[in-house]
């Protein structure tokens, strides 16, 4: 069974896609105050995706920077960052 993969560019703004959600189901939320319970629900799922894409975002940085730290090149054979290519 072949495993597929997301294109470089989406992969890569999927912590952002996530935060972008979020904020605007807090806004969402905010707006919908008249409607308790589901102010409330729109509320905690945006909380949920806006603290998820950050987590997201944040591990993906230390993983990058560990993983350069060992001079590992990326998966594709190419180093992550420009200083990298001298080792």
């Amino acid at each position: 069974m072949e495993r597929r993969h997301l294109s470089r560019p989406v992969y890569e703004g999927l912590p952002w896609f996530y935060m972008a959600f979020g904020l605007a189901a807090l806004v969402a939320s905010y707006l919908l105050a008249a409607h308790g319970t589901l102010s409330l629900a729109v509320g905690l799922l945006g909380l949920f995706a806006l603290v998820y894409g950050i987590v997201v975002l944040l591990r993906r940085r230390d993983y990058r920077a560990l993983r350069s730290q060992y001079g590992n090149p990326g998966p594709l054979g190419e180093p992550d960052s420009p200083g990298d290519e001298e080792r």
